[in-house]
């Protein structure tokens, strides 16, 4: 079956994937180089690479151990979700109150709010179901007033008004396809689950009662957690 799926990632994108799966996020760079030649990733790369990410506070070094940095240690708990709480019909909001900011802060403001799993029902206003559990950032908390409300609208309309549910799902059952359609090639399961990371970047977290039907989420979930899990068997000349 042909599916969107990028045939190459960065040298990067490589590294970042690999790390993001393991846990804890670090691994000798012998096991880096040893990984990527597998997925068709040569030493000198990736060692121009690994070398370019510590120099660019992706990676912290420390002898022959490689890590994320702490900026990109909190992008892995965010891959693993945080928890979700049984919901009780509120909707989590926040109102960005602070004016004259300048275009790149609103560009900051807006991925972290993305990334917080808020989605944009009109300029500065920022919702979502209240059913994660999580802390809001300064960063967040100092330009916004953020309150809890029960809108008069419909919730599975509001949702579907907040994200694109239909467009979601569907390409994470592209992304389900092609994990089975990769079987035990390694480069084609590689390339697969550096896409659907990306994709559970951007599930929405909603809860039952507002999620389409054949909603693929915990199925990438389990996708993914078989991923970090093959990885982790995949190592090589670790003591």
């Amino acid at each position: 079956m042909s599916t969107p799926l990028a045939t190459t990632v960065s040298a990067r994108s490589a590294v970042l994937s690999l790390l993001l799966g393991a846990h804890p996020p670090e691994l000798e760079g012998r096991e880096i180089v040893a990984a990527m030649r597998l997925f068709g990733v040569s030493e000198s790369t990736t060692r121009a690479a690994m070398s370019r990410m510590v120099s660019a506070g992706d990676l912290v070094r420390d002898g022959g151990l490689y890590a994320l940095s702490d900026r990109l240690a909190r992008r892995q708990a965010r891959t693993d979700s945080p928890t979700m709480l049984p919901w009780d019909g509120t909707w989590e909001t926040a109102i960005v109150t602070t004016s004259g900011r300048s275009a790149g802060d609103r560009a900051d403001l807006r991925t972290e709010m993305t990334r917080l799993r808020l989605a944009e029902l009109r300029e500065g206003v920022w919702m979502r179901p209240a059913n994660l559990d999580r802390a809001l950032p300064a960063s967040v908390r100092e330009v916004t007033t953020r309150f809890a409300a029960r809108p008069d609208h419909d919730p599975v309309e509001l949702a579907e008004t907040l994200w694109d549910l239909p467009a979601w799902s569907r390409r994470g059952h592209v992304l389900l396809d092609a994990v089975r359609d990769a079987g035990e090639d390694g480069r084609a399961r590689f390339l697969t689950m550096v896409a659907l990371v990306r994709h559970l970047y951007q599930d929405p977290l909603l809860p039952d009662e507002l999620r389409p039907k054949d909603w693929p989420s915990a199925a990438l979930t389990q996708a993914y957690a078989d991923f970090r899990a093959w990885l982790a068997d995949m190592r090589i000349g670790r003591g």
